[in-house]
């Protein structure tokens, strides 16, 4: 079926006025979308680690509390976190910090919630992957550790997570690629990243075709960046007689 493609309209002069064209629309997008996608990803990588290690702690108030986070942000919608995150969480903030959250360029509040909601969210998952990580190293590691005198935390910290981060590489990959794929929600809290410029670029042009055309590619180049990146960590990490060693 022939459906008469035209691309040319990305660089045309926006209809708003402003100085861009359609195609900048997509950089603009593109550059917010991997914004939101890397700063959540910080946020996830260190509090799910985190959560992950306190949810092997032989503490059953400490492990508890990583369980029932796990349990809290994996089983509610990540749309519903979001929206809680932009309209409700800044009612219980202190009054300065509300009136400075306010004071920011609408744009901002977004991306500022959305990193938080979408980190939050994605932290979760990766604990998972880091307790699962830990539970399935050979328990004389840690035995080991402590029997040559070292505590629980240095234990963790030269024994077990050094090995148990390299064996969850690459489910840690799929979650990275998951919270670019993920950060697509967030046009649904007034955020203009890929897919909210694909939506404004269908309002303004009527090339539905073309525009979401465009914003697929630049997704998978997104992905296939973070997978050549990761799968480049691994091969240098990789332990001999682990997951992907030789």
């Amino acid at each position: 079926m022939a459906f008469g493609l035209d691309f040319s309209f990305f660089f045309q002069p926006v209809a708003t006025g402003e100085d861009s064209t359609y195609f900048g629309w997509v950089l603009s997008g593109l550059k917010l979308t991997l914004e939101v996608g890397l700063g959540g990803w910080i946020i996830a990588l260190v509090i799910g680690s985190v959560l992950g290690v306190m949810r092997t702690i032989p503490n059953k108030w400490i492990s508890g509390f990583a369980a029932a986070y796990v349990e809290l942000f994996r089983n509610i919608p990540l749309l519903v976190q979001l929206f809680f995150w932009y309209y409700v969480a800044p009612d219980f903030l202190p009054e300065a910090v509300r009136q400075w959250l306010f004071s920011l360029n609408p744009a901002n509040v977004s991306l500022l919630t959305g990193v938080i909601g979408l980190g939050l969210f994605t932290a979760a998952r990766v604990c998972e992957q880091v307790r699962s990580g830990i539970n399935s190293l050979p328990k004389g590691q840690k035995n080991a550790g402590l029997a040559m005198g070292l505590t629980l935390p240095q234990t963790y910290r030269f024994v077990l997570l050094p090995v148990a981060f390299r064996v969850v590489i690459p489910p840690i990959t799929s979650e990275f690629v998951n919270i670019f794929k993920n950060s697509a929600v967030i046009s649904t809290v007034n955020l203009l990243e890929l897919t909210g410029q694909g939506k404004q670029l269908i309002d303004y042009t009527a090339h539905s075709y073309e525009s979401f055309i465009v914003i697929t590619v630049a997704y998978m180049i997104i992905n296939i960046a973070v997978l050549v990146l990761m799968r480049f960590i691994e091969a240098k990490t990789r332990l001999p007689g682990y997951i992907g060693g030789k």
